[in-house]
């Protein structure tokens, strides 16, 4: 019996699809083909996917909402785990609880929808619940750090742990989950009662904020880069002189210096070749470098 035999035998109900192409299903629209391509219902058909992907000495991971990362033109060998069919979110009084998959945007218009608020900050981050609290999303001054009571993790062993806010040491675009291997399952988010009117109008604020400043209307792996202490990398992109610079198929945002846009049928090398190009040219020209927050994963072709 072959590998993928035994795998689909063992496997049975989960949906796997080998050597699929992952730049359907990346914001950049670009990368290489995943091994397989795996879409669990629930928890309990990751913990079963993991448990054998340990067994068989199988790599995996988790791509979450693919948002704000970039696959490499090579892909990704072994498992690649996107979790969008986990996605309930349910309200208790004045928390949310959210599974991984769970779409961070249309988490915010549920607590719209029941007038909580501290939410907001996030109303246009594109990405899923799992990937927020992986990388501690924020913006406009808020951050999941400031929200997050509690989240379910299933940790590389197997095993489904409850951790606190405090245990996941966040930090900024940073959490212990990034070190610990484990994958979050759901959040817990404790939120405050609001006026239905003054929350819709604080995120239609943010969200007209986002479409006069961001360039939306292309594909693109949101914020390359980490804020530099005192600055803000667009502007150190900008001064640079960099707005409309292009490799490739891929460009620096005329509209906002901070966002690389893939506008002709771009590569995962054409990002990873601006993105060094752009750190050079920058530390050249302010003596500040600046480092990523886009993840990069896969193999280079």
């Amino acid at each position: 019996m072959s590998v993928e035999e035994n795998m689909l035998e063992i496997l049975e109900g989960i949906d796997i699809r080998f050597k699929e192409p992952l730049h359907s299903y990346s914001y950049t629209k670009v990368g290489g083909e995943a091994d397989y391509l795996v879409f669990p219902r629930n928890r309990f058909e990751l913990a079963r996917l993991v448990k054998f992907a340990n067994q068989e000495n199988i790599p995996w991971m988790v791509l979450g909402n693919a948002s704000n990362i970039i696959v490499r033109d090579g892909g990704i060998r072994g498992f690649v785990i996107l979790c969008d069919k986990f996605n309930n979110v349910s309200v208790d009084g004045y928390t949310i609880e959210a599974e991984a998959g769970a779409n961070l945007i249309e988490t915010t218009r549920i607590a719209l929808r029941h007038s909580l608020t501290g939410f907001e900050f996030a109303c246009g981050i594109p990405g899923s619940i799992g990937g927020a609290v992986f990388m501690n999303a924020g913006a406009y001054g808020g951050e999941i750090a400031h929200i997050l009571q509690s989240c379910k993790v299933l940790t590389k062993d197997g095993e489904i742990e409850t951790l606190s806010a405090k245990d996941l040491a966040f930090g900024y675009r940073h959490s212990a989950i990034q070190e610990s291997g484990s994958v979050v399952l759901s959040a817990k988010f404790a939120l405050a009662p609001g006026s239905h009117q003054i929350i819709k109008q604080e995120m239609d604020r943010l969200t007209h904020l986002r479409e006069l400043k961001q360039p939306l209307e292309y594909p693109s792996c949101g914020s390359v880069f980490k804020r530099p202490v005192g600055h803000f990398a667009g502007q150190l992109i900008s001064e640079a002189g960099l707005k409309g610079y292009r490799i490739g198929g891929v460009e620096v945002s005329e509209k906002h210096a901070g966002f690389m846009i893939n506008v002709a049928d771009g590569t995962a090398k054409d990002y990873e070749d601006l993105i060094e190009s752009v750190i050079e040219k920058v530390k050249e020209h302010s003596g500040i470098t600046l480092e990523r927050e886009v993840r990069i994963l896969g193999e280079s072709k």
